[in-house]
């Protein structure tokens, strides 16, 4: 009957690059199978193709990108503090399996899914506690601070580090460590049915290991293996909070002209609507380290695209960036080897990824100050405005009929 050996390893460890390869020379596997999916095996193995900037643009998924991008530059600081190259552990599997002709199985999900699944699973105030605790880290990171890798392949701490992850972000620890628990788990049942006489060797990150070896001990628990493969189909609450700050504001638009104040204060609303949206976007975009042009078409376009859902002036300020800074194929690579926040900050792909989501970001702000403080910088009561609107809006409406 096939046996099944788990190694759990801390991804950029020496420790865990020593023992993935002497449970390989001591146990003597039939198969190797390891935690990566296809595209980051054709990676650490230098086999992939780097992803153009058109490529880039027309996903469109520029705020996972980003997270995906520093979540990289934070795993290898951390190896370039410790000595040991992120992914190590994975690449000395792969070395030794292939020395000794042992078939490499890659059991984790796709990434792109993963990530995917991962971001849609998170409401708005969890993606901002968790870009919070990401800068917070990179910046400990970048300060010096220590880190005991070691310690993160403990039990008790792995279980401790977990449950906090758990209680910081429910959905997150979901997608990103339930999910691809269950799912190793289904690769490995798989791999044991196809080679029921063989020894099969594992080499995953310690985190998984627990609840990896919890579904091989009772697989009738494993989820349905399409529930875990399936791109999310989550509820549009960001069109459906476009749509609604654009009939908010056509709405206060019509209650200022129907109440009778003046077209003068109604310009003022409208006006004020296209600088706050626009000047916070390139400001924004500015300091994304975006090129001025790229700030001067969120400028312009920010007040528009903050009425139509489908649109995003960030967006629009990428694929100007683009066109001006030109980003080599290159970038992509680069960006996984820089040694520092600054170093990547100017690299042009990169750039263009930031002016992405800081342009809409900005230009989300100035909906929300725009909407918090129209009444006052008007000068006018919006109790009695929108009442008086209303009242004006129906006598007219039925005087139609």
């Amino acid at each position: 009957m096939a046996e099944i050996k788990i190694v759990g390893t801390a991804h950029v460890s020496q420790a865990s690059v020593d023992e993935v390869r002497s449970s390989i020379e001591e146990y003597a596997p039939a198969v190797v199978a390891i935690e990566l999916d296809p595209s980051r095996y054709a990676a650490l193995k230098r086999q992939a193709a780097d992803p153009s900037v058109d490529d880039v643009l027309e996903v469109k998924n520029f705020n996972s990108l980003l997270v995906q991008w520093l979540l990289a530059y934070l795993q290898r600081k951390i190896g370039l503090d410790v000595g040991v190259e992120p992914g190590a552990e994975m690449k000395t599997a792969i070395e030794e399996a292939e020395k000794r002709n042992i078939p490499v199985a890659l059991i984790d999900r796709d990434i792109r899914l993963t990530l995917l699944r991962f971001w849609n699973s998170l409401g708005f105030f969890e993606k901002i506690r968790m870009g919070w605790a990401l800068i917070v880290s990179i910046a400990e990171i970048d300060e010096g601070q220590e880190i005991d890798i070691e310690s993160l392949k403990d039990q008790d701490v792995i279980d401790m580090v977990m449950e906090e992850f758990r209680k910081f972000s429910p959905n997150g620890a979901r997608a990103l460590i339930d999910e691809r628990d269950a799912y190793i788990a289904h690769q490995l049942v798989l791999l044991k049915a196809q080679r029921p006489d063989a020894k099969i060797l594992a080499v995953v990150g310690a985190g998984h290991r627990a609840g990896i070896s919890g579904y091989l001990e009772n697989p009738a628990t494993l989820p349905p293996f399409e529930s875990l493969t399936c791109e999310p189909r989550s509820f549009p609450w960001a069109k459906l909070f476009g749509f609604a700050v654009t009939g908010l504001f056509l709405f206060l638009l019509a209650a200022i002209w129907f109440s009778g104040v003046g077209l003068g204060v109604l310009f003022e609303a409208f006006l004020f609507w296209v600088i706050i949206h626009g000047v916070l976007s390139a400001l924004f975009v500015l300091l994304a380290g975006g090129h001025p042009y790229s700030a001067l078409t969120c400028f312009c376009v920010a007040w528009m695209t903050s009425l139509n859902p489908m649109l995003h002036a960030g967006w629009i300020g990428a694929y100007v960036e683009a066109r001006v800074r030109k980003p080599p194929i290159t970038d992509f690579r680069k960006i996984y080897q820089t040694e520092s926040l600054t170093e990547m900050a100017k690299i042009p792909l990169f750039k263009v990824v930031l002016v992405a989501a800081l342009g809409n970001l900005g230009s989300l702000l100035g909906t929300i100050l725009y909407f918090i403080f129209l009444f006052p910088l008007l000068h006018i009561d919006p109790a009695e405005v929108i009442s008086l609107g209303i009242q004006n809006m129906w006598l007219w409406v039925t005087g139609l009929f």
